[in-house]
């Protein structure tokens, strides 16, 4: 039995992008951009259904942090020198940690932990989460959709079935290129810190 990957998307589009922005999110978003370019799915939907999924996601972690996260934390014993920088930059700019939290490479998930971990109050954190994935969602998913506006054109005039084989590699393309960079700066902010 044949079926129609466009079907797939529209009907379990927005759950999966639920899920997959509880759990990671870029490709999800991404994804669910470009798929809001190709009239599969409505883009104000999955903007919001993306922006859901990254604030329950994190919220979950936050208390996952808040009750266990000493314990948790202790785990990554060559993470400590990170972990130690992360409460600073807590302690000193929280408004632009907690937002910025989900754009950090490495910290997309054990951010919000240590967030939790530093015992911020869950009522700033939550109003900072949400302005955190508003931002994040647009960003995201509206790149996912300009990235379905510039090659839309030429994509519908390739066969069929490479035509989601080249949307394959162009997601995973910029997601990979946007991870780089997002590690890149990293990488440059540790060094600044350690001068």
């Amino acid at each position: 039995m044949h079926m129609d990957i466009n079907q797939l998307i529209v009907q379990y589009g927005y759950l999966a992008l639920f899920i997959g922005c509880i759990a990671e999110g870029e490709t999800f978003t991404l994804l669910g951009g470009v798929a809001a370019h190709e009239g599969l799915l409505h883009y104000g939907w999955v903007l919001l259904v993306a922006m859901l999924g990254g604030i329950l996601g994190d919220t979950g972690l936050f208390f996952l942090g808040r009750y266990y996260g000493e314990p948790i934390l202790k785990r990554f014993k060559k993470h400590q020198k990170q972990i130690a920088k992360a409460n600073r930059m807590i302690r000193r700019r929280p408004v632009l940690f907690v937002i910025g939290v989900r754009f950090m490479y490495g910290l997309r998930i054990v951010g919000p932990v240590i967030i939790g971990a530093s015992k911020l109050k869950p009522q700033k954190f939550l109003l900072l989460n949400v302005a955190g994935a508003i931002a994040w969602a647009l960003i995201f998913v509206s790149l996912g959709y300009m990235g379905g506006q510039i090659v839309a054109p030429w994509l519908h005039a390739l066969n069929h079935h490479l035509k989601y084989l080249v949307w394959l590699a162009l997601i995973l393309l910029l997601v990979w290129s946007v991870r780089l960079w997002l590690k890149r700066r990293a990488e440059r902010e540790k060094e600044e810190g350690s001068e």
